[in-house]
């Protein structure tokens, strides 16, 4: 049924309490689902058919989540439009959701008109505040009386259309099904044992899964609260002690934010009992590091847009695992491992391409058949084409991405795993590893380090390199190049293709 039904049946149990706050503004469960159920009947006066897109572009705000609540309450599909996306990949997301409706900030309307230049859409856009250009204002649209019914939807209806970050190429549309979407805020939600009495501060993107399947929609169905921000790692800190909140979700990037804004200082956020961490994979040097500097023992966590966030965890109730992802959420989702180019699949400590289906699996790709067909198979699974090996009591362990992996003298060296051990060296705040072209191996490892300081060369990165036995060999970072910033895609993760073409 409509994800809709269900949350509105919470907010109904417990009208008057905390649902979201923002800055100040805060807005009871009776309030959020009232001024959801009045964009909702804006957009059924405006003709906005069941299965129809209406689009979002703005960041962390209530706005954001009234806006979703509305399209669902029309029948409508949500196309979160990623905040961060430069203008070509803006626009063509805009083209190929076709998208009827943009609900953007008032700051953001003339940018919006600009980027979608002789579309349609940009004669219907709504600010959040009044804007010219905008063909209206949200608080117009919620003026509106609000509608009495939610419009049915079936399981395998879409939700969610959800861009990737387009960092190989154009943006592909993920289609989240409302089934794909109850199922893993259900799974979340049972998973970690969340209540009414827990708190979310949200600081990864309601554009991304982080941020809305894994913590807001969570929360929300358990009848919880949701804080509201945008990441700036000292504002955090200090939230954090204020509003000692229960919940937490972070990518690599603020993990080191974090870390290297504490230094050698120590900051007891005790209040946290979930602190998921994904989106690529974690240096455990810096999990230990967050772990003393704060006290937080983070859950590492996996789940692509394709799998709606969340489809791998660590059990919270059982010793972790160092480096595992932890085991498959089964209730949602099946796995297998499987050996490229191979009929069989892996044995245990062997690596292979991790193989999903299930609740939580996207029915495939919006409008690219030829894709879907390369990625689904006839039988259902989904290829992700994440490299990870399974020990013999079923936890996983993530490798590489397979596109990324490094083939040098004819050996398979996985990036990530080189970036975890070089990330123990004290010299360096921030590393990416990327294969290069070498005359004699094909290709040869290359790190792009961000130093500690301005005094660190590569030749001191070298020599560390030499004292540690992980870094040695056909892992040795034979190439090392000093920067004063890794670039990053919208989503917060190093934008691989970038540097390779940066360093060839």
């Amino acid at each position: 049924m409509n994800v809709l039904t269900s949350l509105r049946r919470v907010a109904e149990r417990q009208p008057a309490k905390v649902a979201l706050s923002h800055r100040g503004a805060v807005l009871t469960y009776a309030e959020l689902f009232d001024q959801g159920a009045r964009f909702g009947a804006f957009l059924r006066s405006e003709g906005v058919e069941p299965g129809q897109r209406v689009g979002i572009y703005m960041h962390n705000q209530p706005e954001w989540m009234i806006a979703l609540l509305g399209i669902w309450q029309a029948g409508a599909v949500a196309v979160p439009f990623n905040y961060l996306f430069h203008p070509s990949a803006l626009r063509h997301a805009a083209v190929d959701s076709d998208a009827l409706w943009i609900v953007t900030p008032a700051t953001d309307v003339e940018k919006l008109r600009d980027t979608l230049d002789g579309l349609a859409v940009t004669e219907r856009i709504i600010s959040v505040g009044r804007a010219e250009g905008a063909a209206l204002s949200f608080e117009d649209t919620v003026a509106t009386a609000p509608a009495a019914t939610i419009v049915p939807r079936m399981d395998d209806d879409d939700a969610l259309l959800m861009y990737t970050s387009g960092s190989t190429g154009q943006p592909k549309g993920v289609r989240q099904t409302h089934r794909n979407t109850t199922a893993v805020c259900e799974a979340t939600i049972d998973t970690w044992s969340l209540t009414p009495d827990d708190h979310a501060l949200v600081c990864t993107p309601l554009f991304h899964v982080g941020g809305l399947q894994l913590l807001t929609l969570p929360l929300l169905l358990a009848g919880g609260s949701v804080t509201l921000r945008r990441w700036q790692v000292e504002e955090w800190l200090d939230d954090v002690v204020a509003l000692r909140p229960t919940v937490l979700a972070l990518v690599p990037a603020m993990m080191f934010d974090i870390v290297n804004s504490l230094g050698d200082g120590q900051m007891s956020l005790d209040s946290v009992r979930v602190c998921a961490i994904g989106g690529s994979a974690l240096p455990q040097a810096k999990l230990r590091a967050l772990t003393t500097a704060t006290g937080i023992v983070a859950v590492n966590i996996y789940g692509q847009t394709e799998q709606s966030g969340l489809s791998i965890t660590e059990p919270l109730d059982r010793p972790r695992r160092e480096g595992s992802l932890g085991t498959p959420l089964q209730q949602i989702v099946q796995t297998r491992v499987v050996l490229e180019g191979q009929e069989r699949d892996a044995e245990h400590g062997e690596v292979g391409e991790l193989w999903v289906r299930g609740d939580a699996v996207t029915p495939g790709y919006w409008q690219l058949p030829e894709v879907n067909a390369t990625r689904i198979t006839s039988d259902g699974w989904f290829r992700t084409s994440d490299l990870v090996s399974v020990d013999s009591d079923g936890y996983f362990y993530f490798v590489d991405r397979a596109d990324d992996m490094i083939i040098s003298g004819g050996e398979n060296v996985y990036p990530q795993m080189v970036e975890g051990h070089l990330a123990t060296c004290p010299l360096i705040r921030e590393v990416a590893v990327i294969g290069t072209a070498h005359e004699r191996f094909g290709q040869q490892v290359t790190a792009i380090v961000v130093p500690r300081d301005a005094t660190v060369t590569a030749e001191d990165i070298a020599a560390y390199c030499e004292g540690d036995a992980n870094l040695r060999g056909l892992q040795r970072p034979r190439r090392i190049e000093i920067v004063d910033a890794i670039p990053r895609t919208a989503t917060n993760k190093i934008d691989r293709p970038t540097l390779k073409k940066a360093y060839r």
